[in-house]
Parts: C-alpha cells; sequence; structure tokens
C-alpha cells in the first residue's frame, strides 16, 4: 500500500478529526465505497482523550465546524448550475485580490466558441496581463487529459496564466503536462475550493464570534 497525493495534501492541513463523516466528502472513498455516499452505517467517534485544555476543546470544536462547512459547500455548488459555478470562480478570484483594484475587470465566457474557457480576469486597465479561468464541476478526477486541453486552450488564447478549478480533485498524473510547459498554472481542488470560500467570505455568513481574553498582568502591576 502507498498513501495517495489527496492523503498527503489532507494530512498536510492537519485536521482535527478523520472519521467516516470526514471521508465522504473525497470522490476516491466515495468510489471505493461502491459510490454509496449515505451510507447507512454510523460514523464511529473517536475517543475523548480528556486531557485537552477548554482552549484546545474550542479550537478541534472550530475545526471540526470548519470542515462540515467545507463538505456542505461542496454539496450546494455540486447541486447548482455549471454557469453558477463558472460565476462563483470568477468571484472568488476577485475576493483573492486579483482584478479587484479594476472596474470589469472578469468576463464570463462559457459560450459555445470559448475554446474551452469559462472566464477571464484582466489584471491591468490595458489587458495586457490576464488570467483565464476553467471551472470543471465534476465528480471524477480530472486527469492529464483535460489539464492539457486547458494548456493548449491557452495557447490559443495567446495568454501565459491559467487557474483549473474543480469540485473534485485532481490525479497525480495531472501535473505531468506542465513540465513541459511555459505557462503558469494553478490547479484547485473541492477541498481547497470550499475552504478558499470560507477564508474569503464566499457563499458563507457568520452564526457566532467568540473572544477569548485573559487577565492582563499589567494593568495589576504596582508601583
Amino acid at each position: 500500500m502507498q498513501i495517495s497525493t489527496r492523503g498527503l495534501e489532507v494530512l498536510a492541513k492537519k485536521p482535527a478529526r478523520i472519521d467516516l463523516k470526514f471521508l465522504r466528502q473525497f470522490p476516491e472513498y466515495l468510489e471505493a465505497r461502491g459510490g454509496k455516499k449515505d451510507s447507512p452505517e454510523p460514523s464511529p467517534e473517536l475517543p475523548d482523550a480528556g486531557t485537552g485544555s477548554p482552549l484546545e476543546t474550542l479550537q478541534k470544536s472550530f475545526a471540526d465546524l470548519r470542515t462540515t462547512l467545507a463538505a456542505e459547500l461542496l454539496d450546494t455548488i455540486k447541486a447548482r448550475s455549471p454557469q453558477f459555478f463558472e460565476r462563483l470562480v470568477l468571484e472568488l478570484m476577485l475576493k483573492l485580490g486579483y482584478g479587484s483594484f479594476i472596474s470589469d475587470a472578469t468576463e464570463h465566457l462559457g459560450r459555445s466558441n470559448d475554446r474551452g474557457l469559462d472566464g477571464v480576469i484582466r489584471e491591468d486597465k490595458l489587458g495586457l496581463d490576464v488570467i483565464y479561468i476553467q471551472a470543471k464541476r465534476w465528480e471524477a478526477a480530472v486527469g492529464p487529459a483535460t489539464v492539457r486541453e486547458f494548456l493548449g486552450a491557452l495557447d490559443q488564447a495567446g495568454a501565459k496564466k491559467g487557474v483549473l478549478i474543480t469540485t473534485s480533485t485532481f490525479t497525480k498524473e495531472a501535473r505531468l503536462p506542465f513540465s513541459k510547459s511555459d505557462k503558469k498554472v494553478s490547479l484547485i481542488d473541492g477541498l481547497t475550493l470550499s475552504n478558499l470560500m470560507i477564508d474569503h467570505d464566499l457563499g458563507v455568513t457568520p452564526v457566532e464570534t467568540f473572544q477569548i481574553k485573559r487577565v492582563d498582568s499589567d494593568y495589576f502591576e504596582e508601583d
């Protein structure tokens, strides 16, 4: 057995808990389970160590809520139309700061003659520096053939920058075409997408805010 690229990515994020509920957000797990997302078997809870501080407990609860929210976001996106997803991706790029200082910086393409490109972002007023977007609202993992098609579309558009975003995952081989290309292309999978949306308040709204305070020892100092 060998750990997959997806497994390495998940472990790098140091999730607070990995149980069946957490795993169901990944298409690879659902495929291994025969595509049954709503399994009748309960998700086993990991035993509570009982040694964590109240702050650690709060941090763990926050991480659990974030994981659940990320999965819910992906499910919601997948239930919308591809056109909705394409517009969402362009709005996310603005939230990330690309073209945010230019009026009408984004353009939704998504037409039959769009050469496989779903949107464009202009980073300067003259449109000399642009980023092309391709959005894949998929369940299956994106492979190298799709990446090569995207690189070809960038060539036809005369572009050097691109972002390929999917609601699923990328295979390990999907990154191989970049070794022979001078393009600057970012691959964003579903988990990264949902976390970026949470970080930049896109499609989510705050429910509760907590402040953690401590004693100000400087206040109690006496001369």
